[in-house]
C-alpha cells in the first residue's frame, strides 16, 4: 500500500496528461514518483523537465548518466530508481557483470579511467561532499570539461533528491501500465 496516493492519468489536470504519454510512450510506465508528484501539477511538470534536461542533454552520453545514477542509488539502498535506471542503463549498453561490479568498481576492469573518476564523485558526492579534495577536482578535469562536470553532478544531485523522497515513501518498482491506460495515451502495443 503506497504511503501516498499516486495519480493515474485519468485524475491529472488535462494540461499534465502530455507528460503521463510521454512516459507510456517512452517507458511503457508512469513511474510511481512522478504519478506521486502529481498531486503538485508544478513539481510534477518541472522534475519531469529536469529529469529530461540532465539525462539527455549536453555533451556526455546518457550511457554514462545512468551509470552515476545507477551507482547513486546503490549506495542510497532505493530500489525503487534501482531497478528502473538499472534497466534503463542495461538497454543502454551496460552489461550486467558492470551493473555487478559497481559494487567494487575501484578494482575492476570493467570500467575505464574516466568512468572511474565518475563513479568517485557519485560516491563522495552522496555519502561524504565535503570532503571532494582539489586532487579529486583535477583528476575529474583530466576527463571532463567543467560543462561535463556540471552534467554528472546534476545527475548525482537529481538522484539523491529522487532517491531520498523515494526512500522515505517506500517506494516500490513501478509496474508495467495496463492496456487500458495504454490505449488511453494512444500507445499502440504488439499482439501477442
Amino acid at each position: 500500500m503506497p504511503r501516498l496516493s499516486r495519480l493515474n492519468r485519468s485524475e491529472v489536470a488535462p494540461e499534465l496528461r502530455d507528460v503521463y504519454d510521454t512516459f507510456l510512450r517512452d517507458r511503457g510506465n508512469v513511474p510511481y514518483f512522478f504519478r506521486t508528484l502529481a498531486h503538485r501539477p508544478e513539481i510534477f511538470r518541472t522534475a519531469t523537465a529536469h529529469m529530461h534536461a540532465v539525462l539527455n542533454t549536453g555533451t556526455l552520453p546518457t550511457k554514462l548518466k545512468e551509470l552515476v545514477v545507477v551507482r547513486t542509488s546503490q549506495l542510497n539502498c532505493t530500489a525503487y530508481c534501482l531497478a528502473s535506471h538499472t534497466a534503463i542503463s542495461l538497454r543502454l549498453g551496460t552489461t550486467p557483470e558492470q551493473i555487478e561490479a559497481l559494487k567494487c568498481w575501484r578494482d575492476s576492469p570493467l570500467f575505464s579511467e574516466a568512468e572511474k573518476v565518475a563513479l568517485h564523485l557519485a560516491e563522495v558526492m552522496t555519502s561524504d561532499s565535503l570532503h571532494y579534495g582539489d586532487e579529486d577536482l583535477a583528476e575529474l578535469k583530466r576527463f571532463y570539461a567543467e560543462g561535463e562536470i556540471v552534467e554528472l553532478m546534476a545527475a548525482i544531485g537529481l538522484f539523491n533528491y529522487f532517491n531520498r523522497f523515494n526512500n522515505v515513501l517506500q517506494m516500490e518498482p513501478t509496474k508495467p501500465a495496463s492496456a487500458e491506460e495504454l490505449a488511453e495515451a494512444g500507445v499502440v502495443t504488439a499482439a501477442v
